[in-house]
């Protein structure tokens, strides 16, 4: 597929989304662009969400993850499981009960306005790393696949990409949202699928065939138990995974706006709890899909691509899609695919930045409604410069595999949250709001401390996801330390 075809598609994609952003944008108002009037039917909210979570990280660093790790991430996914039903029934009674906009202002009804901040501030720090490691990935794909052979350097790669974001969401935000996420995950769904049907036609398998392969059980391994002490062991994989999800989706603003657009709270549960059946299942899908490019690759003599100069298996899936002969209809799928992906949970990302800051940082509910919308207008081209400076730096300091990568950061950023909603959940003390911010900050900087301790002090033992629990576990210990004491009082008689 060519350079000028690709750019053609894209275009095409574009228009559709500017022709449901017109529909649903015609009001362009707060409500409309923070909570979509309420009024999103849960079914759409929860397909939606599938390709919202999944991501442009999903659909080419999974697959690209698969030679080095083989299936170990389905322990995360079967942790993520578990982690939708906490968020389902513990998380999502509450901030229906008290009709929320922003999750985050639960912690200044029950803590105060620091632990408000503070919350929000872990957030906005979380989104605008994971929205751009989503869209440098996305970037880097269009750039060497496409934007190289017009001379367009990678910056202009990048402003395009948002450009084009804060367009078909500038008016609609989160209603525009919700119904573009469903046609994105539809799209990214067909891709997989359709690619695994190519690819196994062109190997002259069928899909049992594949299935019971040698070739596949190279790499079809996914349950590790033997040895505790290595990152991926199974009970921390999947512990981790459970965290993960309470902490990126059930106090992450970006994908609980979409759940607090449903009608009603039974309405919100049932989306949660069909979403994470399905997420499951596609998730299994791409690592088969990976496995699969490995085997295509090995038996055709091609080579990881590289980009600066060493190895990325992030980039093999779009090298087999686009540069190996199998034709344009799995070209014009994976680019489907791949946009759809990345601008799923990007355009989401976007309008989660601008509402939290609009409503945590700026209290946009003590404005007058003509500074309202200004307000949130602007916010929202400040926001897209933003992930604009933080994608072009990405280029010059990254260099894992961004799932890894991704999952890592949310060790450190999520779990300080973790801790605020766990002790004001499950305690009924207030704490010393002024001091919020200094324990969160210790916790972040000893977890990060104890992530660099090597390995052979602590007896083999390779830290892993299970950071992020532990880190709200100091969170939590350390809002304990600030609670306020009852003083007794002496009567006199």
């Amino acid at each position: 597929m060519s350079p000028t075809q690709i750019l053609i598609l894209i275009g095409a994609y574009f228009l559709v989304l500017l022709l449901i952003s017109y529909f649903t944008g015609k009001n362009d108002s707060n409500a409309d662009f923070f909570k979509a009037g309420k009024q999103s039917p849960w079914y759409l909210v929860a397909f939606g969400m599938v390709g919202a979570s999944l991501s442009g990280v999903t659909f080419i660093s999974v697959p690209g993850w698969v030679e080095a790790s083989e299936f170990s991430y389905m322990q995360v996914v079967l942790g993520y499981l578990v982690g939708y039903f906490v968020v389902a029934f513990v998380l999502l009674p509450i901030y229906y009960r008290l009709d929320l906009t922003s999750i985050y202002e639960y912690l200044l009804d029950r803590f105060g306005p620091t632990s408000h901040k503070t919350g929000a501030f872990f957030f906005f720090v979380s989104r605008v790393l994971g929205a751009a490691f989503r869209l440098f990935l996305v970037a880097i794909v269009l750039q060497q696949f496409v934007f190289d052979d017009f001379g367009i350097p990678f910056e202009i790669t990048v402003v395009i990409s948002i450009l084009l974001i804060w367009i078909y969401t500038e008016r609609g935000g989160i209603k525009t949202i919700v119904w573009t996420d469903t046609l994105q995950t539809l799209f990214m769904i067909l891709a997989v699928i359709l690619s695994i049907i190519f690819i196994n036609r062109e190997l002259d398998w069928s899909f049992t065939e594949f299935l019971a392969s040698s070739e596949l059980r190279q790499y079809n391994k996914f349950l590790f138990t033997d040895d505790f002490l290595a990152r991926n062991h199974f009970l921390k994989s999947f512990v981790g995974g459970m965290f993960i999800t309470i902490c990126m989706t059930g106090l992450d603003q970006d994908m609980m706006q979409k759940n607090l657009t449903c009608k009603n709270l039974k309405d919100a549960q049932k989306n949660m709890v069909s979403f994470s059946f399905v997420l499951v299942g596609v998730t299994f899908l791409f690592m088969l899909l990976g496995a699969l490019l490995f085997i295509y690759a090995h038996k055709n003599n091609i080579a990881v691509p590289l980009m600066d100069g060493a190895p990325k298996t992030d980039l093999l899936f779009p090298e087999i899609a686009l540069n190996s002969g199998l034709g344009l209809t799995l070209a014009i799928t994976f680019m489907l695919g791949l946009i759809a992906a990345a601008y799923s949970s990007a355009d989401s990302a976007l309008t989660s930045l601008t509402t939290s800051f609009c409503i945590d940082f700026m209290d946009l509910d003590k404005r007058n409604e003509a500074e309202q919308k200004r307000l949130r207008k602007r916010t929202h081209i400040a926001m897209s410069a933003l992930l604009i400076m933080v994608i072009i730096i990405f280029k010059y300091v990254l260099s894992r595999n961004v799932i890894d990568g991704l999952l890592t950061v949310a060790g450190y950023t999520y779990g300080p949250l973790l801790g605020l909603f766990a002790f004001g959940i499950f305690t009924k003390h207030r704490i010393k709001d002024k001091y919020v911010w200094l324990v969160t900050i210790l916790s972040v900087v000893i977890i990060a401390l104890i992530a660099n301790i090597d390995p052979d002090k602590l007896g083999g033992y390779v830290l892993g996801y299970e950071l992020l629990p532990l880190n709200g576990l100091l969170t939590f210990f350390g809002l304990w330390l600030i609670r306020e004491r009852k003083e007794s009082v002496s009567v006199s008689v």
